[in-house]
């Protein structure tokens, strides 16, 4: 525990070292400028107020000129007369534009029965009139007007120089200056030289704080006026030449604001050298402290699981509002200004703690969340999957899936404008009741048709859940009605399309589980009939009475039902391993012509003993494909021992071969003699057989095996039923001979 502690104390003050470190640099950036002067009258703040002082100078006491005197001084040139008459136009022009000022005016106070505001609206007109007429029939008229302006001008000139001429009164306090004519040697101070004593001895710097001779006095000449000549007339002095001194003797008041702003430069420039040294031994010790490993920070590790628990955007925001608090808090520490060596310097000195204290904290809390992000940034996959289940991104995305329908996203966000507007303008009749005039129109044709139509649509969403709800549950019910072409009709059209895919799906279901049941029967049967028989023959050849054709009856009759098993074993693997594609095929070029004739061939004894009539139609030319000859002889050999086995005697059987289109197009058609189920895709099935009693020889396999191989070689085969008609028919790619 006591380890503990200390840890968490090094950590502490290792961060108010560096916090002061900090606090230094930033000192040094602000106020080196200014503290590393040679003094404070080297300083910008002190030129500023020497200039500011030479220019009250030039203005109050080289060029002190009265208004009396600067209206004398007025002239008016034929220009400005000119420029006065035509101002606004010649005088046919003016006098029209001022006839149409007081036409509106007048006709208006005549049409109310006014007579007295009309006589003195045409008495005013007609001044004016007279005014303008005068200015074109008198220069001197003009010139008089001209001139007033000008004197107006000047009197707020005067004005204006009166209201600063305290703070030159002020400065005066501060400054003695002595400045002499150069060509007239008429001398301007604010000083009564000792008797015997020169203006050069008496602002020698041994004698003054500050001490500037000017060889040639910067004059400052006073802001021109807007008229032609302003310049000229009150700055009458700006062509002569003046020289003297400016300084500030070492007799000055304390109490005098330069003087005190003088001895807090020395003051302070005193505490910025001994912040500046404290600043960059902390520095020192705190690039010690992690170099020598005093300072551990693996207790602050335990806080990462809860800042992590934050989004990725919120941890952000926090780390730039903690570093801007941290600025804040280094610029005010960085800011000792405030500290001086008066009664009042133990309340600084606390202030100071108190700041570099809170500083720390704030540069602690940045430094610990800019190391934790940076670790996060640096693990782009990392950052990635925090961005997904950041605050900004789950609402930009939220955003979009507003807008995943637009018509949609466009609809509720006009809502909610409406919405929000008829609530504000609630709240501005609250405090101006007169808009309850536009408020009530507004809201009986916008507000109450918006209100019946959510209503409308809250209630056709409830019923979309509602059906939900019971779909869920398993029952289907009628179909939703389907109203307008609004997103919730799409919605519920959607819903009906999946009650029907329900629907369907359990039909299919169904059937599959009746296939199924079906498939275990009939294997059970076609495995067992011939399994049965070769253990009763087996039994009876036992018997040691047997006579010898007996025995080799019942041999044959065990090796017949052998071999059955064994095909339909072999039939059953086939059929597994095409369905599952694990087969491999070895095409080659065939002529599709020969090879049916091939597998008609091995049937020939059987077409031969039975009362079929075969008739085949075939191209003279042969017709080829890539295909694997053996497997598609299989299919060829199991379609044509179907029609042996279940055609109807004595009826005819048909094959032909045709190519269409780059397509090999081979049929084959017989009369059944069983009953054929309507249900084609049936007879694909495996164990299915067109004899339903299962009394032939049929492994159930022979159709399935076909579509199987079939399908492997990217070809089609279709059946067609018509009564007793079956037909099959098989599409497979040629190629050009």
């Amino acid at each position: 525990m006591d380890t503990k502690w200390k840890n968490r104390g090094g950590i502490a003050i290792w961060l108010i070292l560096l916090t002061f470190g900090i606090s230094g640099v930033l000192s040094f950036v602000n106020m080196g400028g200014n503290y590393l002067q040679p003094g404070y009258f080297n300083t910008p703040e002190f030129q500023s107020r020497l200039d500011q002082f030479n220019s009250y100078v030039s203005m109050f006491e080289l060029n002190d000129i009265t208004v009396q005197k600067a209206k004398e001084s007025i002239t008016v040139s034929e220009a400005e007369i000119e420029e006065h008459r035509y101002r606004y136009g010649d005088l046919n022009a003016q006098i029209s534009n001022i006839k149409s000022q007081y036409e509106a005016q007048i006709e208006e106070a005549t049409t109310a029965g006014n007579e007295e505001a009309a006589a003195a609206y045409r008495k005013e007109r007609d001044k004016k009139i007279d005014d303008i007429t005068k200015n074109f029939e008198s220069d001197e008229y003009v010139e008089q007007k001209v001139r007033k302006e000008k004197e107006k001008e000047l009197e707020q000139y005067f004005t204006d120089r009166k209201a600063i001429h305290s703070e030159f009164e002020r400065l005066k306090g501060s400054f003695d200056f002595y400045l002499k004519n150069t060509e007239t040697g008429t001398v301007f101070t604010n000083i009564k030289l000792p008797e015997g004593t020169s203006a050069e001895e008496y602002f020698d710097e041994k004698n003054m704080l500050f001490s500037k001779h000017y060889a040639e006095f910067p004059y400052v000449p006073s802001y021109e006026l807007s008229f032609p000549g302003s310049e000229e007339l009150l700055n009458q002095q700006s062509g002569e030449s003046f020289a003297g001194y400016v300084g500030i003797p070492e007799s000055a008041s304390s109490a005098n604001q330069i003087i005190s702003d003088y001895n807090n430069y020395k003051r302070g420039k005193i505490v910025f050298f001994v912040y500046m040294i404290a600043s960059i031994a902390s520095l020192v010790l705190v690039i010690y402290g992690l170099k020598k490993r005093k300072v551990e920070f693996s207790e602050v590790e335990g806080w990462r699981p809860y800042y992590n628990r934050l989004p990725i955007d919120v941890r952000g925001a926090l780390f730039i509002i903690v570093g801007f608090g941290a600025l804040l808090s280094l610029s005010f520490v960085s800011n000792f200004r405030y500290l001086s060596f008066d009664r009042m310097y133990y309340n600084a000195v606390g202030d100071l703690v108190a700041g570099l204290v809170f500083a720390a904290l704030l540069v602690g809390l940045t430094l610990l969340q800019g190391k934790f992000l940076l670790e996060v940034l640096k693990d782009r996959s990392l950052f990635k999957e925090q961005w997904k289940k950041a605050l900004f991104h789950k609402g930009w995305q939220g955003l979009q899936d507003a807008f995943l329908n637009r018509r949609t996203g466009t609809q509720f966000f006009l809502l909610l404008t409406v919405v929000f507007g008829l609530g504000f303008a609630a709240v501005v009749i609250g405090a101006e009741p007169a808009f309850l005039v536009v408020y009530v129109p507004v809201v009986a044709i916008v507000g109450i048709p918006l209100m019946i139509i959510l209503i409308r649509a809250i209630g056709y969403f409830n019923r979309i859940v509602m059906k939900t709800d019971e779909l869920a549950a398993g029952t289907l019910g009628p179909d939703l009605p389907i109203r307008g072409k609004s997103v919730l009709a799409n919605l519920a059209e959607n819903i009906n399309d999946l009650k029907q895919g329900v629907k369907l799906s359990q039909k299919q279901q169904a059937k599959s589980e009746r296939l199924k049941t079906e498939l275990i029967t009939n294997v059970s049967h076609d495995l067992r009939t011939p399994l049965t028989s070769i253990i009763t023959y087996t039994e009876l050849l036992k018997k040691t009475d047997l006579v010898n054709e007996e025995r080799d009856a019942y041999l044959e009759i065990i090796d017949r039902k052998s071999k059955r098993l064994k095909l339909l074993i072999e039939d059953l693997f086939e059929v597994s391993k095409m369905t599952s594609g694990n087969i491999e095929l070895v095409k080659e070029k065939v002529d599709l012509n020969q090879l049916l004739q091939q597998a008609l061939a091995e049937h020939e004894n059987t077409i031969s003993d039975s009362s079929l009539a075969f008739k085949v139609t075939s191209p003279d030319q042969p017709i080829y494909a890539v295909v694997d000859g053996q497997k598609l002889w299989r299919v060829f050999d199991n379609l044509i021992g179907n029609i042996l086995k279940y055609s109807l005697e004595k009826s005819r059987v048909y094959l032909s071969v045709k190519e269409l289109d780059d397509e090999a197009v081979i049929t084959f058609k017989n009369v059944s003699k069983y009953e054929l189920s309507d249900n084609i895709d049936e007879l694909f099935e495996r164990f299915k057989r067109g004899d339903t009693s299962r009394h032939t020889d049929g492994s159930g396999l022979g159709l399935a095996i076909a579509k199987s191989i079939v399908d492997l070689h990217d070809g089609s085969m279709d059946i067609d039923v018509d009564g007793d008609l079956f037909k099959v028919t098989l599409r497979l790619k040629t190629i050009k001979n």
